[in-house]
This record gives structure tokens, sequence and C-alpha cells, in this order.
């Protein structure tokens, strides 16, 4: 029996390892990066905007924006490019796709630029964005999203490194051309899969 538990143990583990990227560590905790700014949530005044190459732009308030579309809870990895992973993050939102559902992007639109709170930006193809396990979250293991892991609103973008997954998300640009955000214009790839470790252009 007690070799039995072992390998029960032993492939536990392996099956682990093989959900972290080249160049990860797994981490229990979960460590808070961002540009040193955390801008309070106000309710009554917080608002959330998609524009650009949509047939539906939005410009909806807190209550408004959680009822675009059903809420999702969904399990997923997180690997942040500073070569932390941690596995099994459980969050809650809108899926991006059913959000794109109701903004309905243009023939032209192949890109999306995130707009936070912080003044972050980031880039993405919309291929990416309409992956299902793409999220705009807004709990965290079972809570609201905690201020310094994005709250109230965050992307989550579970394939790609977490720089992609935008705290503090305020605005959505659909775009028939790519723009660089922070940390693209600071030489990071522009698009950041950690399984190729697309850290830096």
């Amino acid at each position: 029996m007690t070799g039995d538990r072992e390998n029960t143990i032993d492939r536990l583990v392996a099956a682990r390892r093989e959900r972290v990227p080249p160049g990860q560590k797994l981490t229990e905790n979960f460590p808070v990066l961002d540009l040193g700014v955390k801008p309070k949530f106000h309710e009554k005044h917080w608002r959330f905007v998609v524009e650009g190459e949509v047939a539906q732009p939005l410009d909806v308030g807190w209550e408004e924006f959680q009822q675009l579309a059903s809420k999702v809870e969904q399990t997923s990895d997180f690997h942040c490019v500073t070569t932390w992973s941690k596995l099994d993050v459980a969050w809650a939102g809108l899926r991006f796709a059913d959000l794109a559902s109701v903004v309905q992007p243009t023939e032209s639109a192949k890109f999306a630029i995130m707009h936070c709170g912080d003044g972050y930006t980031t880039n993405l193809p919309l291929d990416d964005l309409l992956a299902e396990d793409v999220l705009l979250a807004y709990g965290l293991d079972g809570a609201a999203l905690p201020i310094e892991h994005g709250g109230p609103l965050r992307l989550v973008v579970p394939k790609l490194y977490a720089w992609k997954s935008a705290k503090f998300l305020r605005k959505l640009v659909f775009q028939s051309e790519d723009s660089p955000g922070y940390w693209e214009e600071r030489g990071y790839h522009h698009r950041g899969d950690p399984w190729q470790e697309e850290r830096y252009s």
C-alpha cells in the first residue's frame, strides 16, 4: 500500500510540473506586482468603456457591467514573466468572448488595447482574447477581487504571461492595427507565450 501511495504522489507531482512552463518556479503565495499605484474604487463613479472598431460602443457603471453577461467561475494557472507560477487560481467574472458578443467588433478589428486606472496599458490580438478561458475577472477565491490583485476588475489571460492580464481595467479599445502597451514599449514581447518563453522582443 505504501508503494501505491508513493506512486500516486509521484504522479501528482509530475502532473503539476507538466503545467509549469520552462524557466518558471511554483509558488503557493500570490505575489503582487504593479506600477506602484493602486487606484481607489468608488462604485458610484466607476465606469467601464469599450470603443474603437465595434458596432456597439459601451460606457457602463459597475452594476451595469456585471449584468452584461452571465457570471462564470474558472480555475486556471497564472504565470508571471518574473519566473513564478501559481497553479489553480480561482477566478470569477465575465468571459471576454461574451463581452465581445455585446459590443460586436467589426471585421476590421484585429487587436484590443487595455487601458487601466493606474495608467497601465497592454495590447493583445483579438484571437487570443476570444479564447474561452479569457475573463474580465471581478472575483478571486470566492470573494470580490481585492485591490492588490487588480480589483475591482482585471483581465485574466491564462495562456500568456501575466503582464497581459491587466489590472484595474477601465477601458478596451478595439483596433485594426496593433499598438504597443506599457511593457511592450520597454522591450517586452508583443504576445508573451510562457511555453515559448516569449519574455522580450
